[in-house]
Parts: structure tokens; C-alpha cells; sequence
């Protein structure tokens, strides 16, 4: 076996991308190692035999991943079924899981992941495998939550959380929690959010947490704080995440400092920007990311929404795919024009729509809708006159009258003397 091993090994080794027929033969003599069936010379030697089936299965798992063929991997799980049953079980659940990484890590390849990981969870319940089930059972709400199946992902976790909660495993439940919020924020639904978190927080106290979970429960807090508009406090969460990640070389850190970076673009400390990204934790992350957030600070600071406009369309891919950072910008660009336009209608008390609009360089008609909001939320006064081809006219506030309050102050305590004078003749006629 081993110089089939170390044949294959150097065909995986030399393999120049994933279409190089150096793969195909290494998957083949891997696959032929790892399925075949052992004389009875070579089982005397089973420990020997089966570390070195195990190395195959490593190196086959990555010639695959390589390779990009996610259904080779989930073939290759049907067919080590019956060595499963041959090795013990905590092997089996590091094997599968290690498996079900790989087809993770090859692009578009999330509905093939569902189907596996549902495979395996079906196949764990029958053969009674129940934390292996329960592992596979959070990827696969991972899965439904990226893909948006956040309901189906509830469902799961509410089975999950029942069940992990009888075997008292902390480190479980707080996986599970933290994903809970995680979906739970993504319905906009933050008072449960915020209850999942605390549940994860509370159960994390009693057990050692793995810095990335920690990070993860971090970044989650920094994402609530946001949605509740205490950016600095956001900040303070995101920092810590960054932090934890990029000693661990996480890949997540990028987005943890695109976090950092927004937060401090929302609670206006646009000039700290350009500091955070030039230090030298910044400076490792340099790329798309941050130079999209630092064209986002330059744009809010020369208060110009052509240049905000022009950013959203560059960086598309990095500022708005991302679902956190695209709510925020878009209330931060609503904001900005909402002072571009009191800044432009101060001077006037009558003034064409259209003027606006040519001032702001935005259509005529967003224009007019966001000015019809701005009335209505009572940023100022004022009436959009649509029969005299589109105007809009400003009012002064008017002079607060205090005579009807005290008016309707008076008539309710007389009504109340009355209804008590009522109430005392009531008794003494009676």
C-alpha cells in the first residue's frame, strides 16, 4: 500500500488545477486503497492496515476537494459505509464531518451539501449515532440559514435544542444558540435575537469556549448593538472578534474589520477610518474589502450621495451582498440625503421639485418621494403642491397655542368634580 500512497500523493502534489488528469488517476488508486478488502495476512496487522487506510482517506479527501467533484465526495460516503462499521464511532463522526468540510470548501456546491448532510443525519438516527446526528443537524441549519430557509432552520434547531439541553452539553447549546440569533436577526426579529444571544452567553459561562465560537458570539453582539443604532458599543464587540480571529488566521476576520470599519462610519468618526486601515492589522487585510468601506468614508465625508451612488455601484459585490452592511447604508444614505436636501431647500419658501432634483443630480420623481417622507416624519413643514407642476412649499412652525390644552385641562377636572358630586348626593338620597 504504501508506495501506491506515495504515488498518488505526489500525483495530487503535482496536479496543475482541477481539471489535470494527475487527479483522476491519484482519486483512483486512493479510492482502490481505502475500499479494498484486506487478505487475511494484512487484517493480522489491522492497526497497521487501517492508519494507513486512514492516510488514503485524508489524501483522497483532498484530491477530491481539488478536484472540485462534491458528488465523488458524497459517493465516497455511501461507500465507506461498511468500513464504518469496522472502526470505532468517534472515528467515523471525525471522518464524515471532515468530509462534509470538503464538499463545503468547493464553490456552488451548497444544494449538493443539503442533500448530503440530510443523507448522513437519516443515516446517524438509524444507526443510533446521536452525536454525530446532532453535529450534521447544526450544518445543515447553517446551510438553511445561508440559503434563507430560515423557517426550516428553526424547526431544527427547537428539536436540537430540546434534545442537547437533556444531555447537558454546553458547548453544543452554545453553537446552537448563537445560530438561533443569527437567524433570528436575520427576520428582523432582534428581541428574540437578543434572547438567543444571552441564552448563548449564559450557557458559555459554565464551559471553556474555542476562541472562533467566542468570536462568533462576539461579532453576533456587535451586529445586535448595530441594529439598535450603539455603534460604539458595536465597535468595542467587533474589535474583540477581530482580534480572536486574526490570531487564529481566520478567514472571517476581513469581515469582522469591515464591521469595525462601518460602525465607526455610522456613529460619524469618519476620520478614524483611514487610521484603523493603515495600522498594521489593517495593512495585513489590505484588498476590495477595506477599500470599498474607505470609499464609503470619504463619500459620507465630502457629504456627496453622486459619490455614495458611485461607491454602491464599484464595490457592489463587496458593500452589498453583505445583508449588514447593506441595511446600514442604506439608512446611511437616506440620511445623507435627507441633509443634502434640507440643506438645499433652507433659503426657499416655494421652490420647483425639479430645481431640487438638478441641485442633487438624482430623478425628479425620488426626489419628490423622499421630500412627501420628510413631511410626513416632520423633519419640516411644508406641502407638496402637485397642481402647480410639481413645487414645494415651506412653512415656519407654527407658535405653539397653550389655550386648548389648558381649555381641555379645565373641562376634564370639572368633569371629574361633577362625577364626584354625583357619586356623594347619590348616597344621601339613598
Amino acid at each position: 500500500m504504501e508506495p501506491l500512497y506515495e504515488k498518488a500523493c505526489d500525483l495530487v502534489a503535482t496536479a496543475q488545477g482541477h481539471e489535470d488528469e494527475k487527479l483522476t488517476e491519484a482519486v483512483s488508486i486512493l479510492t482502490d486503497l481505502v475500499l479494498r478488502h484486506e487478505t487475511q495476512a494484512a487484517q493480522s496487522k489491522s492497526d497497521s492496515v487501517m492508519k494507513m487506510k486512514e492516510k488514503c482517506l485524508d489524501e483522497l479527501v483532498g484530491a477530491l476537494v481539488k478536484k472540485r467533484d462534491a458528488n465523488g465526495l458524497r459517493t465516497l460516503l455511501g461507500e465507506l459505509r461498511g468500513l464504518f462499521q469496522e472502526i470505532p464511532k468517534a472515528k467515523t463522526a471525525k471522518i464524515v464531518r471532515g468530509i462534509i468540510e470538503g464538499i463545503d470548501k468547493i464553490p456552488n456546491s451548497t444544494d449538493i451539501l443539503v442533500q448530503v448532510c440530510q443523507e448522513q443525519a437519516a443515516w446517524a438516527t438509524s444507526e443510533k449515532r446521536t452525536f454525530l446526528r446532532q453535529r450534521i443537524d447544526i450544518k445543515l441549519s447553517s446551510l438553511y440559514y445561508s440559503t434563507k430557509r430560515y423557517k426550516d432552520a428553526l424547526d431544527l434547531l427547537s428539536t436540537l435544542i430540546s434534545e442537547v439541553k437533556k444531555l447537558d452539553d454546553k458547548l453544543l447549546l452554545v453553537e446552537i444558540h448563537v445560530l438561533e440569533s443569527k437567524i433570528h436577526q436575520a427576520l428582523r426579529n432582534l428581541p428574540k435575537a437578543k434572547a438567543a444571544l444571552v441564552a448563548a452567553r449564559t450557557a458559555a459561562n459554565a464551559v471553556y469556549v474555542p476562541p472562533s465560537l467566542q468570536a462568533d458570539m462576539d461579532a453576533q453582539s456587535g451586529i445586535l448593538h448595530g441594529e439598535e443604532k450603539d455603534f460604539k458599543t458595536a465597535y468595542s464587540y467587533f474589535y474583540e472578534a477581530f482580534e480572536q480571529l486574526s490570531s487564529l488566521d481566520d478567514s472571517r476576520s476581513i469581515r469582522a474589520l469591515k464591521y469595525m470599519l462601518l460602525s465607526k462610519i455610522m456613529a460619524g468618526d469618519v476620520s478614524d477610518v483611514g487610521m484603523i486601515i493603515s495600522s498594521k492589522a489593517g495593512l495585513k487585510y489590505a484588498g476590495s474589502e477595506v477599500d470599498a468601506l474607505k470609499a464609503v468614508a470619504k463619500a459620507y465625508e465630502s457629504r456627496s450621495l453622486a459619490d455614495f451612488q458611485n461607491v454602491l455601484q464599484s464595490y457592489q459585490a463587496e458593500l452589498q451582498d453583505d445583508p449588514v452592511v447593506h441595511s446600514h447604508l442604506k439608512s446611511l444614505y437616506d440620511a445623507l440625503m435627507e441633509q443634502n436636501l434640507m440643506r438645499i431647500i433652507e433659503p426657499y419658501s416655494r421652490v420647483d421639485v425639479a430645481h431640487v432634483a438638478s441641485k442633487i443630480n438624482l430623478p425628479v420623481e425620488d426626489v419628490e418621494a423622499k421630500l412627501s417622507q420628510m413631511i410626513l416624519d416632520k423633519k419640516f413643514y411644508g406641502t407638496l403642491d402637485q397642481g402647480n407642476q410639481g413645487t414645494l412649499e415651506i412653512y415656519d412652525e407654527d407658535a405653539k397655542d397653550d389655550l386648548f390644552p389648558s381649555a381641555l385641562s379645565t373641562i376634564d377636572n370639572m368633569s371629574k368634580v361633577v362625577d364626584s358630586l354625583f357619586t356623594r348626593s347619590m348616597k344621601i338620597v339613598s
